[in-house]
């Protein structure tokens, strides 16, 4: 049996414990998390250094995305009681900011290289995906990402992060890889406008990267489109077309439905000289910030559900996705060789012939070998070994052909582990060539993941025990509390 590296099997124990009184249900996953990494062990999508369950960040995770001078800063700054964040018209930071809690009493800054190599935060390792995107950018990780601690009591048991804008020039392809990645681990995206300049051109990349992009996710729901600083429109003669001009910019990229908010800061807004629209400004700014906050309190329950839907996900992908494109790729390669082999070995065939159709006495001299058995074995042992080079020569140059479109359409699907890897474990010169099904997948690797997957089902049954009561009746719930 293939077993966690010594480091990862640490990192889940310390896991198990963190989540031993926090959230029993979660902590049942854990065990999942081991039995799906050794089937991956064993297809060689994962090395024992690596787990399933340091692809997903297990803390609640929010992020505030949207255009420089949106007020992000600002916002998060509210929300957490504590002038933490800098403010500024212009671009005040160019990096992405972690924001986690810390009971020291003065905020900390750390360098992005404090989460690259903390496999607990979801920009673990990130450097690699920066590295190939931006060749030499991977060690410029402090460039990219900053870790900061605050003592607000509103960041206990979550995770915020604060983006630079969208229409940044510079380091622009980085950025956005990470804001992808950001945006597939995160359990609330806040994606922030600013309302004095609601019209598209201004707000021209964020439409075309959050909004476009989240219209064909499956999570829809966790995006939150809000028009900050609203306040700076009072003083128009009709502050409501700001909001439609922005709703049509969102309209116009397909975004019809969902929730929209505008809001402003009430310790920086512009003072409302009239009583009436001072009054209705500020019922609309307190509705809307109290539901914001809201979902925000909310992530810790969307956060168990997510590790449950991860989990299911990886399990599924493996069987429904991943074996069976490793097992079209290994199909492929599998007629590749042999036809790579039928035609060398014709050639070798024809071109053997034609030489001693050429020269008789060349002839006569290898028909006469066959004469002495002695002879003859040696000169069959050596026409083997030249078929048996050529043929594993064959088997990784066609292998080599193939594992550039497996690493594409992996990526296309979004697919968690080596593939590329996993193709080569098939490839290795003493693995036969017939074998269809990929190693490591047979019946006891099916019945874990079938096994994996229906604890999930048990899992979310647990976690709507623990959150929901149609019945109205008393019960214990998983923590054991009523």
């Amino acid at each position: 049996m293939n077993a966690a590296a010594p480091g990862i099997e640490s990192r889940l124990k310390h896991l198990e414990e963190h989540l031993a009184d926090e959230n029993p249900v979660l902590l049942d996953t854990v065990k999942s998390f081991r039995d799906l990494d050794q089937v991956a062990y064993r297809l060689g999508l994962l090395t024992p250094e690596e787990s399933f369950a340091n692809l997903i960040p297990w803390w609640p995770l929010i992020s505030i995305l949207g255009t420089f001078s949106a007020g992000k800063s600002t916002f998060i700054n509210h929300y957490l009681g504590y002038e933490l964040q800098r403010t500024g018209n212009q671009a005040v930071d160019e990096r992405f900011t972690v924001i986690c809690y810390s009971e020291q009493k003065n905020p900390h800054a750390l360098p992005g290289v404090a989460l690259d190599a903390d496999p607990r935060f979801p920009f673990y390792q990130i450097s690699k995906d920066i590295e190939a995107v931006a060749a030499g950018e991977g060690e410029r990780v402090d460039a990219y990402l900053q870790l900061k601690t605050c003592p607000s009591e509103r960041l206990k048991g979550k995770i915020l992060i604060d983006s630079p804008g969208f229409d940044a020039d510079a380091q622009r392809t980085a950025v956005l890889r990470i804001t992808d990645h950001i945006i597939h681990l995160s359990d609330l995206v806040l994606v922030l406008f600013d309302a004095r300049h609601p019209e598209p051109g201004a707000m021209q990349d964020t439409l075309e990267h959050l909004v476009a992009q989240a219209l064909h996710r499956p999570d829809t729901s966790k995006f939150l489109y809000v028009l900050n600083q609203i306040d700076t429109t009072a003083r128009e003669d009709n502050p409501e077309d700001v909001v439609a001009a922005w709703q049509r910019a969102l309209g116009e990229k397909g975004l019809t439905a969902g929730r929209f908010y505008t809001i402003y800061n009430p310790e920086a807004a512009v003072p409302i000289d009239d009583p009436a629209k001072r009054e209705r400004f500020e019922a609309k700014r307190d509705a809307d910030l109290s539901e914001i906050h809201s979902r925000m309190g909310q992530v810790e329950v969307e956060r168990a559900y997510r590790i449950v839907a991860s989990l299911e996900k990886n399990a599924r992908d493996i069987e429904e996705r991943a074996v069976p494109l490793l097992e079209r790729f290994i199909a492929a390669w599998r007629r590749r060789v042999l036809w790579g082999d039928a035609v060398l070995f014709g050639l070798l065939a024809l071109g053997g012939g034609a030489l001693l159709a050429s020269d008789p006495e060349l002839a006569h001299g290898f028909w006469g070998l066959l004469d002495s058995p002695v002879l003859a074995g040696i000169l069959g042992l050596v026409v083997l070994v030249v078929l048996i080079a050529i043929h594993f020569g064959m088997r990784a140059l066609m292998a080599r052909t193939l594992e550039g479109a497996l690493e594409r359409e992996a990526r296309a699907e979004h697919l968690e582990g080596d593939l590329k890897r996993a193709f080569r474990h098939n490839t290795r010169a003493w693995r036969s060539i017939f074998r269809k099904h990929p190693a490591g997948w047979g019946r006891n690797a099916r019945q874990r993941v079938e096994q994996v997957i229906q604890a999930t089902d048990t899992y979310v049954q647990a976690l709507n025990d623990r959150f929901t009561n149609p019945s109205g009746e008393r019960h214990e719930t998983v923590s054991g509390k009523a």
